[in-house]
This record gives structure tokens, sequence and C-alpha cells, in this order.
């Protein structure tokens, strides 16, 4: 078996709205065999992995993939369960997997769900090894193979603090990212988006961080303003600890000037020996070791959000308890047996680490950790109770006294955070905090959450929760307004409707497109701009308002969606395109793919279908959010059912686009008052406005401003470039469009016999990797339309030889009965468009389906000023101040 191609998908996808991983396996001759024919195969593989009894597979209930085994199947249905199973055992928590032959007999794609986007690849790396193994009769070294994915996994996933902010916003449909492998999260989408570092909001100041990390300063600071806490001050030297120590009065604690988690802090120092041991602990981290009071009492974390106490800890020693036959090292390893214990954050509770600050603590008692303590007694491994340290945590947050909240919550604004962490000492958190009874120790950034998250006793706290409520007030929207556009045709032109329209509002729109990623006016990049990476570049720029993202078929496939959840998702129509690529070959499958635009869409957001075309009746049951039709026939039944039950639908009647929804009607604009329509000739373009005005609509914009938009957007090379661009040269007329499949012509061919041309002389071509029926039909309907054809074929020929792709058009073209002196093959479109206009006759419309827009517009200007006629463009943008004045009072 070998491994022919791996991709992730780390957003939603046609697989799962889970980030999966897709692996694509060559079985060669293990595609002849089931695994009740490879001997052994079976019990090996289930002794090995026991968890896969659990696995419930098509049946649908646990025991339902075994019995698949006993009945025989594919290895590469085992790999795929076996990459879920090698996650579960890491503890990751995944479900969904599939196995789906690409090409007979051998050839077949693997999917599972992943957590820990890090490590997601190398558990199906792990499971094909192991399968491999196990059929070909080889010893699996599965202790070596968990111990490497333990390793990745550990190394590479979130912390606890990390993973409950990510896991929380998840829950609250926030967009959210990690950033690299470290506890960087992105939150939110353009003007509203932030970061955090692990509990750390953005909007805390790299002072404030920096004065809680000097712990001296910052008491200080609280001293001032008359809240208890520790004399004590910073000792350059060992000499000098001593001295300040005796000053201070034994007993005092010694930590390291800005260490963290309790490393190198030894508390209750009682004399100069235990002194000069432990500066010599805190001397492993700083060279500027505090040394201050000890205060006697209860340890507690107060975490601080905003201007509220969200939780409260008491933090507790390790402690292990004797039994008069185990020594003090062998009960630290029976308790790190514990599963609630693991290595750094990984669990609830961290392993105990017999390091020289608990041997130093043990001996102050007179024991060593090869002494056997007597049964009952309980033995305390250090003075601390940091959870990395191997301490505990009991919630207490209905305890604390109203006193020692406001206190705390002051003493976190005087140090400038957001989020803190404010430890206290006293005997009872249920007593107001005096100089007499206790002190606030330390203030500290990015406090952990675990010990709030999954305290070892009492009520565990959703403070991840109130730290986003912090971050994101009740009201404030996380995200920006999306809208999603995909169909076969009328994509681009549908999107840049709906930006010119949001833009009208006042609003900053990112739109990305087949021309390229646009902020606000700038085009800052051309190309095709219609996959997940260009709309992930424009949702995180902070300075956008808004999002329209057209969404191409190609992008949704190898990637999958660029963005989490739309506000509105449209889908324009569904025909005859790209079919025999990537596994789509019916438009079902091609169906299939586009509605994931529509079924990522918040649940109180809008799909926008178009109800005229046949395939939305597939999409309609994909659909979980809103939805709102759109038609050009008032009689389709499925708008009348859709009125009469007082949802939103956008229609045709009496030649202007109407409103219905709760069984009232609003008229919005007249048809003949659409440019794009060319008074209602472009039948397409009335198509296009419905799609655009239904989104707008359904994103809560105004009539009014939707009736500017579509008055103001121009079929020119400014507004709509390369689609429906017509000019007046004098004597003749050029159309340039981008049609590139059997629909897109139809269009344009029902558009031009409208215009009453002397003469229609096409420039057609097609992109070679469209099957050569596809291509044939394309030339048919060609010869149909044009009296004069120039073939030409695009600079990329996507696989074909010179001349292919141009021999089936005109195949096609002749098979219509189109004249055979009439059909030239140019080869170079550009060279074909030169042709076509110096041989133009009087009263010919020269149609040019291009593949380069930029050239075939830079011919036409170029031939304009050289014969002294004027570009005709129908109509001309508003000036700002018409805008101004049509738009007052109206903007919604």
């Amino acid at each position: 078996m070998e491994i022919v191609n791996v991709c992730s998908y780390s957003g939603r996808n046609i697989f799962s709205h889970k980030p999966v991983v897709k692996m694509i396996v060559d079985l060669g001759g293990l595609a002849e065999k089931t695994t009740k024919e490879i001997e052994g195969f079976n019990d090996k593989l289930l002794s090995l992995f026991p968890g896969l009894y659990t696995h419930h597979c098509s049946p649908g209930y646990s025991g339902g993939f075994v019995e698949r085994l006993r009945e025989g199947t594919l290895v590469s249905h085992v790999t795929e369960h076996l990459a879920l199973e090698l996650q579960c055992i890491m503890g990751y928590d995944v479900y969904y997997g599939k196995t789906r032959v690409i090409e007979e007999p051998y050839l077949y794609g693997i999917v599972y769900e992943y957590i820990n986007s890090s490590c997601a690849q190398e558990f199906g790396y792990a499971a094909a090894e192991t399968v491999f193994a196990l059929a070909s009769g080889q010893t699996v070294a599965l202790d070596e193979i968990l111990e490497r994915l333990y390793k990745i996994a550990y190394d590479t996933d979130m912390g606890p603090s990390t993973q409950a902010i990510y896991d929380e916003a998840r829950r609250r449909n926030i967009p959210v990212r990690r950033l690299g492998e470290n506890s960087l999260l992105q939150l939110g989408y353009g003007c509203n988006m932030r970061f955090i570092q692990a509990s750390l909001p953005d909007a805390t100041s790299t002072i404030a961080v920096d004065l809680a990390k000097n712990k001296q300063l910052a008491k200080e600071l609280l001293r001032e303003q008359r809240i208890p806490v520790p004399e004590g001050g910073i000792a350059e030297s060992e000499e000098a600890a001593v001295v300040m120590a005796e000053q201070l009065g034994y007993p005092v604690v010694v930590k390291p000037f800005d260490a963290n988690q309790g490393r190198g802090v030894t508390a209750n120092i009682g004399d100069e020996k235990q002194l000069r041991l432990a500066y010599h602990l805190a001397d492993l981290y700083t060279k500027r070791i505090i040394i201050e009071k000890y205060i006697r009492g209860r340890d507690y974390r107060i975490l601080v959000v905003g201007n509220r106490v969200a939780a409260v800890a008491e933090r507790k020693p390790p402690i292990l308890v004797g039994d008069g036959v185990h020594t003090i090292a062998e009960l630290v390893e029976q308790e790190n047996q514990n599963p609630q214990r693991g290595n750094g954050h990984a669990k609830a509770l961290t392993k105990i680490e017999l390091d020289e600050v608990v041997r130093e603590y043990l001996a102050r008692a007179e024991y060593r950790i090869n002494d056997i303590p007597p049964g009952g007694e309980i033995i305390r491994l250090r003075e601390n109770g940091n959870l990395s340290t191997g301490g505990s945590a009991r919630d207490c947050t209905a305890e604390i006294h109203p006193g020692n909240k406001a206190l705390a919550v002051k003493a976190a604004k005087i140090i400038g955070l957001e989020v803190a962490g404010v430890d206290v000492v006293i005997d009872n958190i249920s007593r107001r905090l005096t100089p007499q009874n206790g002190a606030i120790i330390e203030v500290n950034a990015a406090p952990g959450l675990r010990m709030h998250l999954n305290p070892a006793q009492g009520e565990g706290r959703n403070v991840a929760a109130d730290i986003l409520n912090h971050m994101y007030p009740s009201g404030t929207n996380p995200s920006i307004p999306i809208v999603a556009i995909t169909g076969t045709n009328g994509k681009t032109t549908v999107t840049r409707i709906i930006r010119h329209a949001l833009s009208l509002t006042g609003k900053k729109v990112g739109m990305t497109c087949s021309s390229g990623t646009y902020l606000g006016e700038e085009c800052i990049s051309q190309g095709d701009h219609t996959g997940p990476v260009s709309a992930q570049s424009i949702l995180y720029d902070q300075e956008l308002e808004a999002a329209v993202l057209e969404t191409a078929r190609g992008g949704i496939i190898r990637k999958g969606l660029g963005y989490d959840l739309a506000d509105v998702g449209v889908i324009i129509n569904i025909s005859d395109d790209h079919l025999g690529m990537d596994g789509i070959n019916t438009l079902e499958d091609l169906a299939f793919v586009k509605a994931l635009v529509v079924e990522a869409v918040k649940p109180d957001g809008y799909a926008v279908l178009n109800a005229d075309d046949p395939m939305t009746e597939y999409i309609i049951p994909r659909v979980k959010c809103r939805m709102v039709l759109f038609s050009q026939n008032r009689n389709n039944l499925k708008i009348r059912a859709h009125i009469n039950q007082g949802q939103p639908a956008v229609i045709v009647e009496n030649d202007a686009i109407c409103l219905y929804n709760r069984n009232k009607k609003t008229t919005v604009i007249g048809i003949d008052e659409i440019p794009i329509t060319f008074g209602g000739k472009a039948i397409c373009n009335i198509e296009n406005s419905l799609a655009a005005a239904a989104a707008l609509l359904a994103l809560g914009i105004g009539e009014h401003t939707v009736r500017l938009g579509l008055m103001s957007f121009k079929p020119d090379p400014v507004a709509n470039a390369g689609r429906f661009n017509l000019f007046d040269l004098g004597d003749f007329r050029v159309l340039l469009d981008y049609g590139h499949n059997l629909s897109g012509y139809q269009c344009v061919s029902q558009f031009i016999r409208s215009l009453e041309a002397e003469r229609l002389v096409g420039l057609i071509g097609m992109p070679g990797d469209r099957k050569d029926s596809a291509i044939f039909e394309v030339g048919k309907l060609s010869g149909q339309v044009f009296a004069r054809i120039l073939i030409k074929e695009d600079k990329d020929l996507r696989g074909r030889d010179p001349g292919e792709v141009a021999g089936l058009l005109r195949q096609g073209a002749l098979s219509a009965g189109a004249a055979p002196d009439q059909i030239e093959s140019m080869l170079s479109e550009t060279e074909a468009l030169r042709k076509a206009m110096d041989e133009a006759h009087p009263g010919d419309l020269i149609v040019m389906f291009y593949e380069d827009f930029e050239t075939a517009y830079g011919l036409i200007r170029s031939y304009t000023d050289a014969a002294g006629s004027p570009v005709f463009l129908p109509g001309e943008n508003l000036s700002q101040p018409d805008i101004a004045k049509v738009t007052a009072g109206y903007i919604q």
C-alpha cells in the first residue's frame, strides 16, 4: 500500500463541517484481498487496538466495524478507522471518517476527522504503516509508534487555557483560528478581529504585562493604594538576601524576580541555612531574587476579568499519605498513575516531580525521598500549591467576601490588566482581607485557567466564557457581514453588485472575485481569487466592515471554505461545467459541492436560492438556516408556495423586481432602470440582479439602497470588467464577455440576438480542461448564431495539444450548418480580435469570449484612438453629488 497524496482541510469542506485529512492510497496487490482473506489480520489488529471494538461504521452501532472486519473489508477502510483510533488513544475526541474508491481497482480516498492540525497527517501515516505491516505479516512496533505520536501531540497541543477559549469561541460561532503552534488565537473577522495569547487579551498593554512580571514594583504600587502586600525587597547577592531576611524576620519567602508557575519559589523559610539553599534554587531562574515576609494562611487565586471576579480557587500543595510500606518516591510514583494526572497541562492535575525544591522541603521535616513514612501520616511535598508543580485546586467562588472581590478588581486595575490572577494568602477567603490577617502576594498577567475549569474539588467554572464576554460584550458582533456567492454563471457580476451596493452604505467592503482581491475601491492583487486563501486574506484585514466572497467550485474541492459561517450564502444557478473533473461527474455532484456555501450560513442567516433552477430542489434539504428564493416567474410553484407561507421571495412582476415578505409586496426597482439588463434584453443579468437584490435584502439592506445600487452599477470596464462590456466603434460594435461554458454562450447568444446587428461575428474559444462533448456543443451553438466565426485558443491549453480545442469547436460549428469558408482558426485571441475589427462590415457586432480581458480591452482602446471614434460605455456612473442626492434619507 502506497500513500499517493495527503492534504488537510482546516475549515468546512465537502466531506465534513469539521477539519479532516484526505489521504489517497494505492492499495496495489492488497486491493484484491479483504481482511478476512489475510491470515490472522483481524485478530492481530483487534488485539493491538481493542478500542476498535466500539467503532460504529456503516451499521451505525457499537461493534459495527468489527462486523465489517469479519465480513471482509479492504485495508483502506481499516486505515481510516485506525487513523481515528490512534487519535482516540491520544485523547482526541474524533468520530467521522469515510473511505471511497477513486479509481478502481487500486486507488482509494480515505477521509478522517482531526483536532490537532500539527499532527493530523501523522496519524494517517502511522495507520497506513501499521495496516501494511499487519497485512504483510511483519511485527508492528506499536510502542514506538505510540511514543512518537504522543510526543508530537504533546508538543503541539494547546494548553488548557487556550483550548478552553478556543472551544468556547467555537460554541458561540465566533470565528477562531490558532496562529502557529503556541497559544496565540485570532478571534473574529475584519474590524471586529481580536487576538488573545492564552488568557492575555490583545488590549492589555505590554507595560501592564511587564509591570506584573516586575513583582517588587507591582507590590510597591499596590502598597501605595493601601492594598495589603508582604514586606520585602530585591537581593542582588546571597549575602544581601541573608541580611534582608534578618531585617524582615523569619519566616520568609524566596522567589525569582520574574519567574512564574511557582518555579524556584521556596516559602516558610525559618533560618539562614534554609535561606541560602532556597537562594541557590531561585538563582537557577534569575540573578535578582525577591525576599519577602512569609504570610501564614491558605493560598487563594482570584481570577479577575474586567470589572468582576470570575472565579476563586484555593490552591493546595501536593500531599501523600504514608502506608508504612512504600517510600516517598514510590508513593509519588503511585500518585502519578492517577488518571487525572498528566505531563504538563495535559490533564486536570500535573504529575508530581521530585525536584530540588521538594527534596529541600522534605529535609525540613527530616525526610528523604527513600524514607518510608508511617501509615496514615500526611506528607506535604511543597509549601505552595501551584498546579504546574503537582498541586490541586478547590473551587471557592461562592465563598469570597465582597470586599475581597473589590480589592482584587482594584489590584488588577492598578497594574492595568484586563484579565488577572490575583494571589491572596489569608486564613479564610470569606473574611475581609486586612493587613493583620493576610496579603495580596502577586498580580499575574495571563493567569492559567485550569484550576478554575477543572478543580480537583468543587464546581468547574466556565471562565473562558467570562473572558469572551469581556472581549465581546453583549451586542458586540465578533464578525462582520459576510456574503458568499457561488454558481455556474454570474458569480462575478453578482459579487460585484453586492459589493457596490454595500459600499453605498459607507462601509469599507472587501471583495474577492475572479478578477482579484479588493479592499474598498483598491485592487490589492489581480487574478482569479475565488478560493479560500483569498477569502482569508481580506477577512483578517482589520479595516474591513463587510466582505463579499465569490466562491468557486475548484477552491471548495481543493481546500474547503476560507471562512467559518456567512450571513448570506447565494447559489445563482447550477449547470453543466467542469463535469468530469475532480470526481464531479453529474449535476448532482456539482450541486453537492456548491451546496456547502448555503450549508455554512449562520442559523439566523439566509440562503439565497434560484427557484427557476431545477437543482434547487436538490439543495433545499441541505439548508439549515432561513431562506430567500428568487425567480423571474411569479407563477413558479416553489415561489408561490414560499410566498404563501409568508417567507421572503424576490421576483420579477410587471417588469419590476419585487420583494414579498410576510405576504407584503414591495416594488424595489423597474427592470428598465437596471443598466446591466440593457432594458431587459440581457435575461441572465435580470437573474443576476435578482440574486444580488435578494442577498442585499437578506442582509438587512434597505430597499432604497438596493435600488440605488442596481441603478448605479454599470456594465462597463470599471464596475463590471469583462461581463457584457459593449463598445460602439462607429460602424460596428464589440462585445467582450467571459463566457466559458455552454450556458454562458447561451446567455450571450440570447442577448446579442436582441441587438439587431447586421452581422454577428463570433471569436470563440473554450478552456482545454472541459470535456470534448462540452467543447463540441459550444461550437455547435456558435455555428447556429454567428455568420462568421474566428476560433482562438487560450494560452493555457490545460493539457491539450495546440489546435485540439479549435478542432472540436470547428467540428461543432460545421455540424450546425456553419459555412466552412466563414470559419477560420486563428489560435491567438489577440490576432483574432485585430483581424475581426480590421475586416468589420458596417453594422457588425463582434462578440469575443476572451481569456485575457486586459489585452483585449487594450486592443479596443488602441483601435478607437487610431480611428478617432469614442468608446461608448452604456451609461455613466453616478457622480458623488448625485449619489448623495439620491440616497439622502434613504440609506439603511
